[in-house]
């Protein structure tokens, strides 16, 4: 515990570093800023500043890319409370108790409830990294190929497995994101695989370009008939924002539980933040002694959901930077930024790059702050952000994916790629199928073969290694039991769904209607 202090002493050194501080409060704004419009989050935003991140220290970048994440948390909530938009779909939830208390005239206390809430549930978060990375740097050296390829295959089954919409979907969409993955040129063999004739496809397909294609480009074409300008809106002051003790103390528990939720989920791959506030808002729901209040302005709507989300937001980075895992796309996307920078993410991180990792804990302490005391005088010029209508943001956001795609190698085929993939993506998208899963399995997929192949290699062909090392046995078994799991869940819909359908009548012996039975 008192090392932990220490090297978090060593991180708010790092942080405070004045270039870092600047690219940190960068991110915050911006995220604050995206979380704010509907239509554009976190993975179109850290997908089009993604190229700047090449000729950026690997420190700095992280930084700005972690402020873009939570920094929408913050922003999100503004337009679920004042004006009922869920810019992001955690904050779905949100709108359900939120926009009525700014109807009641308590949108500057609910917009207070949820900057607390996100802050408590923040600095838990934080405060769980700090604690849990003595025991993830004691068990760094016990990792190797073998563990790694079982982790690795437990994230993409829980990625693929876990999203919305059918199980079949999501593992299709995996699958077809390790496919990807591949194309390139093969490491071992120095032959080229899946590039359909394409020379510039010897070094793969790259990660800028698919995130943009699949999450900016696919978003602007699905959204392109969107020309609905918002209006209305509250004016909150800083005083209004200031809840009273009875709100206050209303909302504590409800904080709480929803920090825990969030806790427990962010260490779970492939749950969203979006089940993580429903989850939350249930409970609360369930265990409230005035479940009627809820939809009508209950502060605990506000409250429990907020913190759930924000609780999961900071967790997800302990799988993503400790074991190489993401928890969501979002955390997909930063692991790519890693392995750019040329850092590997897994047990070993923590102490081959000390600097990045608790510089990186450091600097969500001091993003939330500074999120706390931007939010305040900035949130009249959110509110007018939302008025600028959909036929000039779009059309901006599709030039500035075009112009960062291009700069990243001067490349015109990649800026084709990225169209490719805004085309699959819009297609994709209207036929439900989840596209996250695509970039977990494209950024997990050629890891967890490096990592298939260094173990069998070591193990002169033998696959038994896999379960004859303890750790990869564990990460096997619950890979195992999460097929079964799904299974089980897919048999028993199945059940179901032929139990609600009506029988038909059957038309043999006595049972035969007569036109006695009929009159």
């Amino acid at each position: 515990m008192t090392q932990s202090l220490v090297d978090l002493w060593y991180g708010f050194g790092v942080a405070l570093e004045l270039h870092n501080l600047a690219w940190s409060f960068f991110g915050v704004v911006v995220g604050n800023l995206i979380g704010v419009l509907p239509g554009m989050g976190p993975l179109s935003a850290i997908s089009m500043l993604l190229p700047l991140t090449y000729t950026m220290h690997p420190v700095p970048a992280i930084m700005m890319l972690a402020g873009i994440f939570y920094g929408s948390q913050y922003g999100g909530a503004i337009g679920a409370i004042l004006l009922n938009l869920p810019c992001h779909p955690p904050h779905a939830v949100t709108c359900l108790d939120g926009y009525p208390l700014t109807r009641q005239g308590k949108g500057g206390t609910a917009l207070g409830i949820a900057m607390i809430s996100s802050f408590f549930a923040a600095s838990c978060g934080i405060a769980l990294m700090v604690f849990a990375s003595p025991l993830l740097v004691s068990i760094a050296f016990k990792f190797g190929p073998a563990e790694l390829f079982s982790i690795m295959l437990l994230g993409l089954l829980a990625g693929g497995t876990m999203s919305r919409g059918p199980v079949l979907k999501g593992v299709a969409m995996t699958l077809f994101g390790l496919l990807i993955g591949i194309v390139g040129t093969d490491v071992n063999t120095g032959t080229m695989r899946f590039t359909f004739g394409f020379p510039r496809l010897g070094d793969g397909v790259e990660i800028v370009a698919l995130a943009l294609g699949l999450f900016g480009v696919a978003d602007f074409l699905r959204n392109v008939n969107r020309l609905q300008v918002v209006s209305g809106g509250a004016r909150v002051r800083l005083r209004d924002m200031r809840p009273s003790w009875k709100e206050l103390k209303q909302a504590f528990l409800p904080m709480v539980r929803g920090t825990a939720i969030g806790a427990l989920f962010g260490g779970m791959p492939g749950t969203g933040s979006t089940i993580t506030t429903f989850i939350a808002y249930a409970l609360e729901q369930k265990i409230s002694r005035n479940p009627k209040k809820f939809g009508q302005g209950a502060i605990e709507g506000v409250a429990a959901p907020e913190a759930a989300s924000h609780s999961k937001t900071q967790v997800d980075f302990i799988p993503t930077m400790s074991l190489g895992i993401p928890g969501d796309a979002v955390m997909a996307l930063i692991l790519g930024a890693l392995m750019i920078q040329g850092i590997q993410p897994g047990p070993q991180l923590i102490t081959d790059h000390a600097d990045l990792f608790w510089g990186l804990v450091a600097s969500f302490w001091v993003g939330n702050i500074l999120l706390m005391l931007l939010n305040v005088p900035l949130i009249g010029i959110w509110v007018k952000f939302l008025r600028v209508p959909y036929r000039y943001l779009f059309p901006s956001a599709l030039l500035f994916i075009a112009v960062g795609v291009y700069s990243t190698n001067n490349s015109l085929f990649e800026v084709g790629e990225v169209l490719a993939f805004g085309v699959i993506g819009a297609v994709l998208l209207a036929l439900e199928f989840p596209v996250a899963p695509i970039l977990l399995g494209f950024v997990l997929g050629p890891m967890v073969e490096d990592n298939f192949r260094r173990a069998v290699l070591l193990s002169r062909g033998d696959i038994g290694i896999f379960i004859q090392r303890p750790i990869s046995a564990v990460f096997i078994g619950a890979s195992a039991l999460l097929i079964l799991l799904q299974v089980g869940f897919a048999i028993r819909g199945a059940i179901r769904r032929r139990k609600a359908r009506p029988r038909k009548f059957r038309m043999t012996g006595s049972s035969r209607p007569t036109s006695q039975d009929n009159v």
